[in-house]
């Protein structure tokens, strides 16, 4: 109980912070939850966006264009309505007298009936208003519920087939609904697979500059004075420590029009543009670089403490026996770091596969979308949409899969780089 007690506030925060945005995320992946919808229940609307969608998608556009037309009914109801709206009572009354019970499917065909009556009003202005208590539109109406936009739909589609009522009741619901759309959206359109090639080489070449310069960092500093190595070592660590929009500013200095590189390049009669944004290659190689020296700091901390454990007595016997740097870092010392290398390989993969901060700082997935990631692109799509709608679903959806890819590449690396051993008892006791 003691210890159960000591373990409560880890538990906490791991349910907290880990285990519940996870259940969250994986419950908003299953709805189509967005700024349009919101996150509470919704009505039911045609709108002129939704029957253009629906002729897309396959309803007849003679039913979707009786849906958009308006007609003028003098009936109880309208009369009702134009009396609330300070239509003269004269003029009501002889509207009912004259055409109460009549339809009109044209605008300036009822018009024209309201001005043959002797009390019609002489303002133009007034006649329309009088003529606008009596139109009857489905478009742009709201309705509270299922069965009052199926009621409405049904008026002024009386022998639409029922599948396709029922196809445009569903499109018409303005709030969230639970759906397994988003992943179909994703596995099927060309895009993703882009974002996917895009994320698989941003966490290949980055993991290999950070694991490859991490590891020159630590043997250089190694074979260092401790002065000088300590001082070497501050250095690289800049990236590490540095807040994370000051060091994006400080990359935008240095490559944008009148940066340091840019400043350079023309000085030197080399192309001068924008080497952030300005071409495809050099993007990635910005991109590939910010995130490389970030993770090859922290490569180089976990290394170099790792080579602090290997005995110096093995380094002095090996130059006894004529070993040059090369085959000490070959034989002793790249042994010595397997499981350092294999832990930075599988954290920093893991790491890259969520990480956008600095793509999203720098590039912003340009030129085009030709940087964009799979994280920025989840991020963008739930809560930072250039369209202004932002899909939680959608986003939750990607991130879903991400969480998914995170947790099978650390089953995968666990049985691969058998981290068991590492974690297990030693197999030499002292």
């Amino acid at each position: 109980m003691v210890g159960l007690a000591f373990m409560s506030p880890a538990l906490v925060v791991l349910i907290g912070f880990f285990f519940l945005p996870v259940v969250l995320t994986a419950v908003f992946a299953f709805t189509n939850m967005s700024t349009s919808t919101g996150i509470s229940g919704g009505s039911y609307v045609v709108t002129g966006n939704l029957l253009t969608a629906l002729k897309e998608n396959g309803v007849p556009v003679e039913i979707a264009d009786a849906l958009s037309k308006a007609s003028f009914v003098v009936d109880p109801e309208g009369i009702a309505k134009a009396r609330d709206a300070g239509t003269d009572p004269a003029f009501l009354a002889e509207i009912e007298q004259q055409l109460g019970g009549r339809t009109f499917t044209d605008e300036r065909l009822f018009e024209r009936e309201l001005k043959t009556l002797q009390h019609r009003p002489r303002s133009i202005r007034d006649l329309k208003l009088a003529v606008d208590q009596f139109e009857l539109s489905i478009l742009n109406s709201r309705f509270t519920s299922e069965s009052a936009a199926r009621q409405a739909i049904a008026t002024f589609l009386p022998s639409a087939p029922a599948d396709t009522v029922d196809q445009i009741v569903e499109a018409s619901y303005t709030g969230w609904t639970w759906t397994t759309a988003n992943f179909k959206q994703l596995f099927s359109t060309s895009d993703t697979w882009r974002i996917v090639l895009n994320t698989v080489f941003y966490v290949a070449v980055t993991l290999s500059f950070t694991v490859f310069v991490g590891l020159f960092l630590a043997v250089t500093t190694f074979y260092l004075p401790a002065g000088a190595a300590s001082a070497f070592s501050m250095l690289w660590l800049l990236p590490r420590i540095t807040p994370i929009v000051l060091y994006a500013v400080m990359w935008k200095w240095f490559t944008w029009e009148g940066g340091f590189l840019y400043t350079a390049a023309d000085a030197l009669g080399l192309p001068a543009f924008n080497y952030m944004k300005g071409s495809v290659p050099t993007a990635w190689t910005i991109v590939i670089m910010v995130n490389g020296f970030i993770g090859a700091a922290f490569a180089m901390i976990l290394f170099s403490s790792a080579l602090k454990a290997i005995p110096v007595q093995q380094l002095w016997a090996s130059e006894v026996d004529g070993a040059s740097r090369w085959q000490q870092i070959r034989y002793i010392i790249l042994p010595h770091l397997r499981w350092p290398i294999l832990f930075v390989t599988s954290y920093q993969t893991l790491s890259l596969l969520s990480s956008y901060q600095e793509i999203w700082l720098t590039t912003n997935g340009g030129p085009g979308r030709t940087t964009t990631v799979w994280a920025l692109e989840s991020f963008n799509t739930a809560l930072n949409s250039y369209t202004g709608n932002l899909q939680y679903g959608l986003g939750a959806a990607m991130a879903l899969i991400l969480v998914i890819v995170g947790v099978s590449l650390s089953i995968i690396y666990l049985r691969l780089f058998r981290f068991d051993e590492l974690l297990g008892r030693p197999k030499i006791e002292f």
